[in-house]
């Protein structure tokens, strides 16, 4: 409870989105959600989410690894497990055990629904659940909360991981349930990768812990 408690900041916001989304489960369809999403739209909107969804892209998540070398190896370390550990669940999930699940291009294919996608956006048909995008999101995002030393800065990165979640939305290649696993499957993986490496470490102290890439000056 201690981990909940000094990143109260990222997990007050991720917990109030996840309640509030759980209740739209709840009384609401998949289809119906997904048709709400669909009809709040604006060109704005469209720029936005179709660029702000690469922060839920596997080349995302190596440039913040890289970068977390910079300020330790033991963070770079923690990112490159955490972004391991959730793409290995995901893949397990998606390949095995919902393989073939269909996006909802695929699903609303033969609906009477005019659904609205933009315009030159690839959109994929199979392996929906649950999202890759979201899940990578949230891994990286949670990640960096519970590293960074201002707690008090956790809202903006769960803020980060959601909006990153609803572009997959937004963008209609995954339902509301899809995100909504991804953002279980990213936070818990990261919390378990920290709690777990942070334990071992402090009990295994190694000279390398503390280096971090440095410039050298010519």
């Amino acid at each position: 409870m201690n981990i909940l408690a000094r990143n109260r900041s990222f997990f007050f916001v991720y917990l109030s989105a996840f309640i509030l989304v759980s209740i739209g489960m709840l009384t609401y369809s998949k289809t119906e959600l997904m048709q709400w999403v669909n009809a709040h739209h604006t060109p704005s909107a469209d720029v936005f989410f179709r660029n702000v969804t690469y922060l839920g892209d596997g080349a995302f998540a190596v440039i913040v690894t890289v970068a977390l070398a910079f300020c330790s190896f033991r963070f770079a370390l923690m990112g490159a497990a955490s972004f391991l550990l959730s793409t290995a669940i995901v893949r397990v999930l998606k390949q095995l055990v919902f393989a073939g699940s269909l996006r909802p291009l695929k699903y609303f294919e033969h609906s009477d629904w005019q659904y609205r996608v933009i315009e030159g956006l690839d959109i994929h048909s199979y392996n929906s659940f649950p999202s890759g995008h979201s899940t990578t999101a949230f891994a990286i995002f949670c990640l960096l909360a519970l590293l960074d030393e201002r707690k008090s800065r956790g809202w903006f990165w769960a803020l980060m991981a959601i909006i990153t979640a609803y572009s997959r939305v937004y963008l209609f290649q995954h339902f509301v349930e899809d995100v909504y696993v991804g953002s279980i499957i990213g936070t818990v993986s990261s919390v378990v990768v920290f709690l777990l490496l942070s334990r071992y470490w402090d009990q295994h102290p190694k000279t390398w812990h503390s280096r971090r890439i440095r410039f050298r000056r010519s």
